[in-house]
């Protein structure tokens, strides 16, 4: 929350702090991206002379770096594309650029905190700015006080500046789970649960299909507003997404541990790979968040000492719960599941869960450790 004049500095030094990391990228670029150390050999003191203090110039240069070794783990992930294609040819042609209003990092000797009073003392171009307020929520300045370690990053949005701190908050201890709680994930049922919880993803579905519209007339438009327009909406819908998300797994990990009773997830890894369906269908696939709400679920859990295992998700689908017979028209449609042999009705993602929650209690039982005393 800082004053008129300290918002001044505070642009002012994201502005220099970038200017010049696009200066070090340059060079990065021309010098074939040495070592951090080497780097700083051919940088540092043009730094200093641009009004940057020490640790400000080493934050700098060490933020190129770490960005151009992102830039190589995704092309060698093949994020970017083949090689020759457009993409991946734009990225390794030019030096990496940084926005005027990127983010910086802060150590412990640019930034400091003082909890009680919720201010900070920030290190600007135009010199420290002490006492500058900011706000949290109670939990946030709890987890500030406990937990903060390293460095935190100052960055401006929409006029807004944050200060993200990073804070090592210490795992619980894993207990023996009183039996697991099956989680089928899925595009029309984000996730249903064998203990009866289901995630619709109809409200899910109807945003992103607003948004594909949207996208389509911004694309068809293709003017430089429209492209603007793009990366805005682009980031809400990725915001709306990770939130729903985190609602979601928060719910699936307090029932857990309320009930003491470990998470089976399914192992969803390559499934973009395997699965070939028409065009319409491929965007609904694409978009599916599955692997963040996986994600999500399983630091929680880890949090609060919930087990968490994943299994092998072939037949869950097509599987009765109760006899096991598997017959692919067991799956009558979307919702409903028949099975064949016994005649047990149940909807379908339920029945999915149920085997996702027995195949989970079969891997622990097979990973843990025998309880069984050794032969004298």
């Amino acid at each position: 929350m800082p004053e008129a004049e300290q918002v001044a500095a505070l642009l002012a030094t994201l502005r220099t702090v970038n200017e010049a990391a696009n200066w070090v990228s340059a060079v990065a670029f021309e010098q074939g991206v040495p070592r951090e150390y080497e780097l700083r050999k051919h940088t540092y003191a043009e730094l200093k002379s641009r009004g940057l203090g020490a640790q400000a110039a080493q934050h700098t240069i060490k933020k190129v770096r770490d960005a151009y070794t992102t830039l190589k783990g995704n092309i060698k992930a093949g994020n970017l594309g083949k090689p020759g294609l457009k993409r991946r040819k734009k990225a390794e042609s030019k030096p990496i650029a940084f926005r005027s209003e990127a983010a910086q990092p802060y150590d412990d000797r640019c930034l400091s905190w003082q909890y009680d009073a919720q201010t900070v003392s920030i290190w600007t171009t135009a010199g420290r700015i002490r006492g500058m307020r900011f706000i949290c929520s109670a939990d946030g300045l709890r987890m500030l006080r406990q937990h903060r370690q390293g460095e935190s990053d100052l960055m401006e949005r929409n006029g807004v500046f944050y200060l993200i701190a990073t804070c090592e908050v210490p795992e619980e201890k894993s207990y023996e789970p009183d039996g697991f709680i099956g989680v089928d994930l899925g595009i029309v049922n984000i996730a249903t649960t064998s203990t009866g919880y289901q995630a619709a993803g109809r409200d899910l579905n109807r945003h992103r299909k607003r948004h594909v519209d949207l996208r389509t007339k911004l694309q068809r438009k293709g003017t430089k507003s429209a492209k603007r327009l793009l990366k805005k909406r682009n980031r809400r819908e990725r915001r709306h997404v990770s939130n729903t998300n985190h609602i979601i797994a928060k719910t699936i990990v307090t029932e857990a541990e309320r009930t003491s009773a470990g998470i089976a997830l399914e192992d969803l890894g390559g499934i973009r790979q395997r699965v070939r369906l028409r065009k319409p269908q491929r965007v609904t696939l694409h978009s599916w968040a599955f692997a963040q709400l996986g994600e999500s679920i399983a630091y929680k859990a880890r949090r609060a000492g919930v087990p968490v295992v994943h299994v092998n998700p072939a037949y869950t689908s097509q599987m009765c719960c109760e006899c096991g017979h598997v017959d692919k028209k067991n799956r009558v449609d979307q919702d409903l599941f028949i099975c064949r042999n016994c005649g047990v009705v149940a909807h379908a993602d339920r029945n999915a869960s149920h085997n996702i929650a027995q195949r989970g209690a079969v891997v622990w039982n097979a990973g843990r450790e025998s309880r069984v005393p050794a032969t004298p």
